[in-house]
């Protein structure tokens, strides 16, 4: 909030205003004039009288008056009084106490007469008393007996002084009595007992009186009070003790404060209330002391004279009183005579106007001399309170009084009529500098004085015009009003007075000032406790003003505290306490203006703990609880929380009770039998719990029987020949009673057997021995002590020990879906073989061979948990054209039953994967030598190659695309007839019976022409001219018009996938320039919802998605930062099916892949070392380089951080594909790798349903098995690439 300060612009500019006023009628000293009274002492003076007693009486005029006294109506000579002397050049009276006088001596009604050749005026009546103090008359006070409830005054009764003392109560510790609504001080001084209670009985209630203007205290004898009590104690209806009777009358007298008073008696303690009848009590004048029995309005005036009603009530009834105010007024002015300046031959009036209850008279004296029999003077003439003057002449200068009076006082004026011939002059210095601020009144002085009176004008500048109209205020002292001073009001302005006698003129400057403002106020801040907080408050101000910055805390100066920090713009206060909680207040002060705003710290913390906790109500199962809250630490407390203690089962263990809210200060608590409780009560606000309170007083129940037996009773056999009876043990205070036992009873399930029953010490489980293997027991447990049984309990199944199944699935039978997928099926097997919960059954699968090739590598076996009574699983991730066995076995709690026969099936061929490499050599004039290796995964019978081809311009427009088949026993060709430095893009892909298999591309360029041909013209629009070339008799060409492609460099090519249930590993290959940052979008195929976007850290080449659905299609595409358009083809892969789960054994564990990728390593490296050393020299036989050359096996996922292995793939996906890469049976196919259970990633959790859909679990286990692959992938068509380009 920002306020202005008291000392405004405005207020400043009216105090200025009414000063020039009062000193425009002010005569110049160095001109006659009569005297003017400036300085007398009051009118009721009440002296020290140890002290010297001074009579103020100082007046002004020209010629200096000379003065004189009377006392008590006659001429006081002070000449003839040793003690009396007159200050010089002065009339104040100092008469000498201190050396011998008498105050009493001099008491009286003095006044004062400064007189001159013009006037004389005279002081009011000053009445001169001695203060007095005297001493409380002794007395002997007897005891006061008085019965409990009873009402009871002590009266004080001070001795009468002057001015009168103030009385209060105080014991013989000078310590103030406390007092209350029960217990109070009257307007007299008596101290009021509504009733009285045994506290108050004392034998030290002392009345004091303090006479301040002696600066003494008088004391009274202390008087004793001993309250009896008698039982009951009466309850009484309120008894007026002050006032007494139904009404009263009061007079106050205007501008008083009215005070009026209603004490009662009563039990219980009666309240007051007051109202004003016919109408309401006065508001922002209206006060209620001492507990409301006293009704204060300040300022009073007729209005507020009427009937004033107090009540008193309390339960048993109430009492009222009436007091008749009567507001009577002594003389006050409505309008005082003032000072008349004229010049001969005028007129003028005086005028003396008062008002008063009852209405004043008015009269008039000259010189002090009533006007009756004063001198005559033909120019005046009285009518009232008016006295007219006409055509004056310098003899009619005087001082006129008047005197306005009634019963409750007087008033006493003095005005002069000074007749003189005066020209003009100006009172204010010449070039007076006004400084104003903008927007506010500019006030222009222009004091003169001249009789006649002069005419005031003003102009603006040198030579301005004379300013009239609105925009001015021109008032009778002189002065200029600018009511809204701008930037363009600066400037000289020039004031001109002229009468009959002259004329003269005076020049003051105006600035106007920006005005000061806090641009950034100080803001409402709640601070925790011991934090730090700072308050801002940033200024803008007028240049050419130095402004000052206080700061101040609740209107008051900052503590002297070095945590309070000031700086330029901002308070900030370090380690902040309760105390610091308060208004804070930044106040900017310049010479001309002043600002201000304020703002509010609230300090928080957590409340303090409650106390005061009392035990009530006890019962045997319930107690009620009370405390006192804590300070809430300006917090609102929002609950209390109850926690007990049971010091005979777990001493110094609090535990939670309960919990009530904020408002609430008592609790009923629920207790349990035999427990020995403490409490305690922990407050809660915003800010955090209190500390706990101080325990209440200790409660012991008394024992019981168990009221509850124990919870979570099971029976489950640990052996085939035992059932194991656990429970969750009682705890102390739940065992009700001393001797806490439990009585342990089970029986066979549908067997006609009697229950047995055994009883345990405080223990938790109890083994039966000798049962049979798996079969239904009933089960209960029932708690005792010392007193007796808990209620009955309920019963629980269990079940004795389980064995391993006895019987394996039989009819197994398998039915291959496509390459990848199969389901298996099988007879259950009887639920007595089982002997356990049935839990499922496991599928073992592993490929034995690959039908391509007959190398043998490490067997993998996996496993599929199909949970519950199933019949049926789907075997996802097989590999194509391949041979694989499985077998089935039924799970229980124990573990596996034996294994089926094992069941032999076969996977169609699928696609292959790409060739393992392209190499391009021997580049020529015209032509170039690729050479390749077969798929890494025929997945098949490979039944050809397709080489596709097309030239590439500087401007990286595509040429012709040529087609070439090639027999799959091929592994080079010699492409001729190229054209000669030229750069061409090849896409190599293998073929089975199924279908075409992932491209592989490269790039070369044909040699430079040595000969220094030129080469033909670039044909506008189309990249390269139009030349033909012969062709070999294994390819041919068209020559299409060329498709403007993506640049060369960058790009990324060969975007991989690797799916698990809920995450993908994404790899690609990138060629460009250094420090590129990648993104990886994906979406749901298919779906149209926007592309979702990762940034990849760093410049690697791999991510990992996270958070993806399980069994969901999703499309992927990579793209780096900063290159519009950048981004590769798109890919589409599938994540595995949810639910499923995998048991992995040791040889698939990523340190036992590791050890034994180690101990490979070292001995491959010894083989080759001892190989060298046979055949250094030799040449290397072409089969040993093609069996150098066999594909490493691609590492599977990683176990232990469920990332991926590194990937790598030939296939660019530069020319956009069309269709999906996804299967029509929605099956993911992994390139390069041998394992697509393992794409699956870390055990996918999948399942298929009935129609086909993964429902299993697996896990995978190694055995040797002949080294192969047969992965299958789709590759895009180059056709469609060039198609997607146009």
């Amino acid at each position: 909030m920002t306020k202005k300060m008291s000392m405004s612009t405005s207020k400043t500019s009216l105090v200025l205003f009414l000063c020039q006023i009062i000193s425009a009628l002010d005569v110049p000293l160095d001109l006659s004039q009569p005297p003017t009274i400036t300085q007398q002492s009051p009118k009721d003076y009440i002296v020290d009288p140890r002290e010297n007693i001074v009579i103020q009486c100082e007046a002004k005029g020209k010629p200096p008056p000379s003065f004189s006294w009377t006392r008590n109506g006659t001429h006081f000579d002070i000449d003839k009084d040793a003690q009396v002397t007159m200050k010089p050049n002065s009339g104040t009276l100092v008469i000498n106490i201190m050396n011998g006088g008498k105050a009493e001596a001099y008491e009286g009604v003095y006044q004062c007469t400064a007189r001159n050749e013009r006037g004389a005026a005279v002081s009011n009546n000053i009445v001169i008393r001695p203060s007095r103090s005297p001493l409380w008359t002794k007395e002997k006070l007897e005891p006061n007996h008085v019965r409990e409830g009873d009402s009871l005054v002590l009266h004080c009764r001070p001795p009468v002084g002057l001015p009168p003392p103030i009385i209060f109560w105080m014991d013989n510790a000078f310590q103030r009595l406390p007092q209350s609504e029960r217990v109070s001080q009257g307007l007299n001084g008596d101290l009021y007992f509504s009733n009285v209670q045994p506290e108050d009985t004392r034998e030290d209630y002392i009345c004091y009186a303090r006479f301040n203007h002696t600066q003494t205290i008088q004391q009274k004898q202390p008087i004793s009070v001993k309250v009896f009590s008698t039982k009951p104690v009466t309850e009484r209806q309120p008894v007026l003790l002050t006032p007494t009777g139904s009404a009263s009358t009061k007079v106050e007298l205007r501008g008083n404060v009215l005070l009026l008073e209603c004490i009662a008696a009563g039990l219980p303690t009666p309240v007051i209330r007051w109202i004003k009848e016919g109408g309401e009590l006065p508001a922002n004048r209206t006060f209620f002391e001492n507990f409301k029995k006293t009704l204060k309005i300040i300022d009073v005036s007729e209005a507020d004279s009427g009937n004033y009603k107090c009540i008193a009530r309390n339960a048993l009834g109430s009492v009222h009183h009436v007091i008749s105010v009567t507001v009577k007024a002594a003389p006050y002015w409505i309008t005082a005579p003032r000072n008349l300046v004229l010049s001969p031959g005028e007129d003028g009036t005086l005028i003396c106007r008062a008002n008063g209850s009852p209405k004043p008279s008015i009269s008039w004296l000259a010189n002090g001399v009533p006007i009756a029999i004063a001198p005559e003077d033909p120019s005046r003439k009285v009518d009232g309170d008016t006295i007219i003057f006409s055509h004056v002449q310098e003899r009619s200068s005087a001082v006129y009084q008047c005197n306005a009076s009634n019963e409750y006082g007087y008033l006493l004026a003095n005005a002069f009529v000074n007749v003189l011939a005066e020209p003009p002059r100006i009172l204010t210095p010449a070039n007076k500098l006004y400084q104003v601020i903008a927007d506010s009144p500019a006030l222009l002085d222009c004091a003169y004085f001249g009789s006649p009176k002069p005419e005031i004008e003003w102009f603006k500048g040198v030579k301005g015009s004379i300013l009239r109209g609105n925009e001015y205020v021109f008032h009778d002292n002189g002065t200029l009003e600018i009511p809204v001073a701008q930037k363009s009001n600066a400037g000289t302005y020039t004031c001109v007075a002229r009468n009959e006698l002259g004329k003269i003129q005076n020049e003051v400057q105006l600035e106007i000032k920006d005005p000061t403002m806090i641009i950034k106020q100080p803001e409402y801040k709640v601070i925790q406790r011991y934090g730090q907080v700072s308050f801002e408050c940033i200024i803008k101000h007028d240049s050419t003003l130095l402004p000052t910055v206080t700061w101040l805390k609740d209107n008051d100066e900052l503590p002297d505290d070095e945590r309070f920090l000031v700086g330029k713009d901002n308070l900030t206060i370090m380690n902040v306490t309760d105390k610091d909680d308060g208004t804070y207040t930044c106040i900017v002060n310049t010479t001309l203006d002043s600002v201000s705003a304020s703002a509010v710290l609230t300090v928080v913390a957590r409340p303090n703990p409650p106390f005061d906790l009392e035990l009530t109500g006890q019962l045997e199962r319930s107690i009620d609880l009370s405390w006192i809250p804590g300070d809430e630490n300006n917090s609102p407390i929002t609950s209390f929380v109850v926690e007990f203690e049971d010091a005979l089962h777990e001493p110094g263990v609090w535990r939670y009770q309960t919990e009530v809210p904020g408002t609430q200060t008592m609790a009923q608590l629920k207790l349990s039998p035999y427990v020995n409780y403490s409490f305690r009560v922990i407050a809660v606000n915003r800010i955090g719990r209190s500390q706990p309170s101080e325990p209440s007083e200790q409660y012991l129940t008394k024992s019981a029987s168990p009221d509850e037996n124990p919870a979570n009773v099971q029976g489950i056999g640990s052996e085939p020949d035992n059932l194991v009876i656990t429970w969750e043990p009682l705890k102390g205070f739940q065992s009700n009673g001393p001797g806490l036992q439990y009585k342990v009873s089970w029986r066979q399930k549908d067997v006609d057997d009697e229950w047995t029953s055994v009883i345990v010490a405080n223990v938790s489980k109890y083994i039966v021995s000798g049962t049979p293997t798996f079969v239904p027991y009933e089960v209960k447990v029932q708690a005792l002590n010392d007193l007796g049984y808990a209620p009955e309990p309920s019963e629980v199944i269990g079940h004795s020990g389980e064995d391993l199944p006895m019987v394996a699935p039989g009819n197994v039978q398998v039915h291959v879906i496509n390459s990848t997928l199969a389901k298996v099926h099988w007879d259950p097997v009887p639920l007595k073989s089982v002997r356990g919960h049935l839990q499922g059954y496991k599928v073992y699968y592993w490929k034995v061979q690959s039908l391509s090739r007959r190398s043998r590598r490490h067997i993998e076996k996996k496993i599929l948990t199909f949970r519950g009574n199933k019949t049926f699983g789907m075997l996802p991730g097989l590999e194509p054209y391949s041979s694989y066995k499985l077998n089935v076995r039924v799970v229980n709690g124990k573990g596996e039953g034996p294994a089926s026969p094992d069941k032999v099936f076969k996977t169609p061929e699928g696609v292959p994967s790409s060739p393992s490499f392209l190499k391009i050599t021997n580049p020529t004039l015209d032509s170039l030598t690729l050479e390749w290796g077969s798929p890494t995964h025929p997945n098949g019978v490979l039944t050809s190659y397709t080489l596709k081809f097309q030239p590439i311009n500087n401007t990286h427009e595509l040429g012709p695309l040529v087609e070439i088949r090639i027999p799959a026993n091929e592994s080079s060709l010699i492409l001729k007839n190229l054209n000669y430095s030229t750069r061409y893009k090849f896409y190599f892909n293998a073929q089975t019976s199924v279908g075409s298999g992932s491209q592989i591309t490269e790039e070369a360029v044909t040699i430079m022409d040595e000969a220094g041909i030129l080469r033909p013209a670039v044909g506008a629009g189309k990249g390269y001219s139009e030349i033909l070339f012969a062709t070999s008799p294994v390819m041919h060409t068209v020559r299409p018009t060329f498709y403007k492609v993506q640049p060369l460099y960058p790009r990324i090519r060969n975007v991989t996938t690797a799916a698990a249930e809920t995450y993908a590993n994404i790899s690609w290959e990138y060629e460009g320039p250094d420090h590129a940052n990648f993104y990886v979008e994906y979406g749901v195929a298919g779906s149209k919802e926007d592309w979702k976007k990762e940034i990849v850290n760093g410049s690697r080449s791999f991510f990992v998605l996270k958070g993806l659905t399980p069994g969901t299609a999703y499309k992927v595409r990579v793209g780096a930062e900063g290159l519009s358009g950048f981004r590769s083809s798109e890919d589409v892969f599938e994540t595995g099916p949810a639910m499923a789960s995998r048991q992995v054994d040791i040889a698939t564990q990523g340190w036992f892949i590791g050890l034994m990728c180690a101990v490979a390593l070292l001995i491959l490296i010894l083989l080759i070392v001892c190989f060298i050393r046979r055949n250094k020299g030799g040449k290397y036989p072409v089969k040993e380089k093609e069996d150098a050359h066999a594909d490493p096996e691609i590492q599977p996922m990683k176990e232990d951080d469920g990332t991926f292995g590194e990937y790598s793939d030939a296939e660019d996906h530069k020319p956009l594909k069309k269709g999906s890469r996804t299967p029509s049976d929605r099956t993911v196919k992994k390139e390069d790798s041998d394992d697509s259970l393992v794409d699956y990633g870390e055990g996918v959790n999948g399942q298929f349903n009935e129609d086909g859909s993964f429902i299993g679990q697996y896990s995978g286990k190694k055995e040797k098995e002949p080294a192969e692959g047969n992965e299958s992938s789709e590759a895009p068509s180059p056709v469609n690439a060039m198609n997607s380009f146009v």
